[in-house]
């Protein structure tokens, strides 16, 4: 019978304790789907509202949740840049999708929907980015005007 707690303790020094949860000559397996990074650009629209309450929600958003990489924004519409630590596609764009709804309130976002979505692999973006396609690497993270 395995010991705990004090049984454990009043072992003798340099007394091994054997593992049984593992069989002998079982070998460590990665997992099927680990996690991976997802290039999400999320683009909402809606009433023009004021620039600077458009700003400092989205200020707030990105200091509410600092893996936001760069936001761009205008009266009526803005753009959130951001990588996503996801298992699939699917699960990257979830997160997307209750991004801003969720946070409206919080960050005192604007009521604006969600009229874009992109989520693509790193490696898309990668090659992307390479063959001078897309958007250029967020180099200038923040918040921007459009």
């Amino acid at each position: 019978m395995p010991r705990s707690g004090a049984e454990g303790a009043s072992r003798a020094a340099g007394e091994e304790r054997a593992l049984t949860s593992v069989a002998a000559g079982d070998r460590y397996e990665e997992p099927e789907e680990l996690p991976r990074l997802w290039h999400v650009t999320l683009s909402v629209s809606g009433p023009e509202a004021p620039l600077k309450e458009v700003r400092r929600g989205l200020e707030q958003l990105a200091h509410d949740h600092p893996f936001l990489l760069t936001s761009r924004y205008a009266n009526d519409h803005a753009e959130i840049r951001y990588w996503e630590e996801a298992r699939d596609l699917h699960d990257a764009a979830a997160v997307a999708l209750r991004l801003w709804g969720e946070h409206r309130q919080t960050s005192r976002l604007p009521p604006w929907e969600i009229v874009g979505l992109e989520v693509i692999d790193r490696e898309t973006y990668h090659q992307r980015i390479a063959e001078g396609y897309g958007p250029p690497p967020a180099t200038s993270v923040g918040i921007h005007p459009f």
